[in-house]
């Protein structure tokens, strides 16, 4: 990722152990960035995130491309790290590539390529990746 690409204010929660983040893009998008717990295993953490503008009638979490995907996904990244500086206990974070109208049917899409690039950029060598077409689990080693 270059590194001259900002990082976009981000607005965080109000409670810290909120799990809901936003941010605008200078050409106005707005995305929205949240951290859902599984109901079996509270230490698991999905993370959904997408564009909320109106512009896109409800269609939550669409993805667009105005030339921002840098800006955009070190902040994602930043956010994903703040969250975990929060939330020293998660051992599993999940990540959802959701296909594009184009590539249904295609066994790894173009997200689930960005997230491969990025998510090592994001944790450290104390967790390890599984990377499964468009899922990618990231789990905290064990000792």
């Amino acid at each position: 990722m270059p590194e001259n690409t900002n990082i976009y204010p981000i607005e965080y929660p109000a409670i810290k152990s909120a799990s809901v983040y936003y941010f605008n893009t200078p050409s106005g998008l707005r995305y929205e960035v949240r951290f859902g717990r599984r109901q079996d295993n509270i230490l698991h953490a999905t993370i959904v995130f997408g564009v909320i503008n109106d512009e896109f009638e409800g269609e939550e979490y669409v993805a667009t491309n105005r030339g921002e995907v840098y800006g955009v996904m070190r902040t994602i990244s930043e956010i994903v790290r703040t969250f975990m500086g929060e939330h020293p206990k998660i051992m599993t974070y999940e990540f959802n590539a959701v296909d594009k109208d184009d590539e249904e049917g295609k066994h790894t899409n173009a997200r689930m390529h960005l997230y491969e690039r990025y998510l090592p950029q994001i944790f450290d060598d104390s967790w390890f990746f599984e990377f499964n077409s468009n899922n990618a689990l990231v789990k905290r080693k064990q000792d």
